[in-house]
C-alpha cells in the first residue's frame, strides 16, 4: 500500500495511491489517525475503498504526514567516515559511534512535500542528505517503550524518502560547541512521495533484517552517489528500539535511516576529494532522490533567506551577587 496526502484544490486530501488514483480513507480518516490504528486496520480500509478518487496527475502532493517527532540517525559508517573529514576535519570515525546508533531531533515545522522547493539560510556549503526515513504506527499489545527489536520491528508501519538539507559551514560551526547540529538543519527536511507500508518491503529484506534496497542521488540529472540501504551499521528495527529506550516512540514518529554512503551527500565526497567537489548546492539545483521499491523525492533549490542580524557574546563580570 502506498498512503498520502495531497492538495485539490486547495482541499487536502489523505488517503491510498492506487495504481495513478489518490483515493481518500474510508470515513474521511487522516493520515495520523490511520498511524494511531496501525498497519493491519490501514489493509482493512485498503479493502473497503470505493470511492474513485482522482487522478494522482491532478492533484499536489504533500509530505504524505505530519510528523510526531523526528529523530535523524547517523547509521552508515562510510558516511561518517567522509563527512568527518569534510565537516569536521578529522577522517576517523569515533570509537563511540559502533557502541549504539546516535541520533539528533530536528524540526517538524519545516518538513517539505514532494516538489517543494527549499529556502535555505545564508551559506556557502548547502548540501542534501539521501535517506530512508521509518514510519512509525501502532501495533497490537506493544507498547511505547523499551521495545526489543522485534517489537520494533512490528511498529514498523512503512517506509518514506528523505532528505535532510544541510548547511554544512553552518553545521560545522555549530559542531564545535559540542551541541548541535542546528540551524545548519533545521530549515528544511523533505519527505516522501508518499509512505509505502512495511509489508511490500519485506522481500527487500536480506537474512539479517536489513533492507536491502538501491538508493540513488542525482543533481540536475547527473547522478552523485549511489549505494544500498543495507550497508548501514544496524537494521531499522534496532534503531526504533534504540529511540525507545528509557524514552516513547510513538505513532506518527520519523526515524531517519542516516545519510547512505557512497556520495549518499555532497558532504561526505568533500572529505573523500579534500576540495568541494561536485560543488555545494546553489539556487536553481534539482536534488532527485530515488530509492528502490518507495519511490522518488525532488526538490528545487530556492533562493537563501537572509535572517536579521543577532550580536555575538556579551563579555560579563561573571559576578556572583548584585
Amino acid at each position: 500500500m502506498r498512503i498520502a496526502r495531497w492538495d485539490d484544490a486547495g482541499t487536502v486530501g489523505e488517503g491510498f495511491v492506487i495504481d495513478d488514483r489518490v483515493v481518500p480513507f474510508p470515513g474521511g480518516l487522516t493520515v495520523a489517525q490511520v498511524l494511531a490504528l496501525g498497519l493491519h486496520t490501514a489493509k482493512w480500509l485498503s479493502d473497503r475503498v470505493t470511492d474513485h478518487g482522482v487522478p494522482l496527475a491532478d492533484v499536489r502532493l504533500l509530505a504524505p504526514l505530519v510528523p510526531a517527532a523526528i529523530r535523524d540517525f547517523v547509521a552508515f559508517e562510510e558516511h561518517v567516515e567522509g563527512v568527518s573529514a569534510g565537516v569536521e576535519g578529522k577522517s576517523d570515525v569515533a570509537a563511540e559511534w559502533y557502541e549504539a546508533p546516535t541520533f539528533y531531533f530536528t524540526n517538524p515545522h519545516t518538513i517539505l512535500g514532494p516538489g517543494e522547493p527549499v529556502a535555505p539560510p545564508v551559506t556557502e556549503r548547502l548540501d542534501f542528505e539521501l535517506e530512508v526515513a521509518v514510519v512509525v504506527g501502532a501495533a497490537p499489545g506493544v507498547g511505547e517503550s523499551n521495545l526489543t527489536a522485534d517489537e520494533a520491528a512490528s511498529v514498523v508501519f512503512g517506509y518514506t524518502v528523505m532528505n535532510d538539507w544541510s548547511a554544512r559551514d553552518l553545521q560545522g560551526r555549530e559542531m564545535k560547541v559540542r551541541l548541535g547540529p542546528a540551524k545548519g538543519k533545521d530549515f528544511g527536511m523533505s519527505l516522501g512521495p508518499w509512505i509505502v507500508t512495511a509489508d511490500e518491503l519485506e522481500p527487500y529484506l536480506d537474512a539479517d533484517g536489513f533492507l536491502a534496497v538501491r538508493a540513488e542521488a542525482y543533481i540536475n540529472d547527473g547522478l552523485i552517489g549511489e549505494d544500498l540501504v543495507s550497508n548501514m551499521g544496524w537494521p531499522l528495527p534496532e534503531l526504533v528500539a534504540y529511540a525507545s529506550r528509557n524514552s516513547r516512540v510513538v505513532p506518527g514518529d520519523v526515524l531517519g535511516s542516516g545519510t547512505v554512503g557512497n556520495g549518499g551527500c555532497l558532504g561526505e565526497l568533500w572529505g573523500r576529494n579534500g576540495a568541494l567537489t561536485p560543488p555545494p548546492l546553489t539556487e536553481g539545483d534539482v536534488v532527485r532522490l530515488v530509492v528502490e521499491g518507495i519511490g522518488e523525492l525532488s526538490a528545487e533549490v530556492g533562493p537563501a533567506v537572509t535572517g536579521p542580524p543577532l550580536p555575538r557574546a556579551r563579555v560579563r563580570s561573571r559576578a556572583r551577587r548584585r
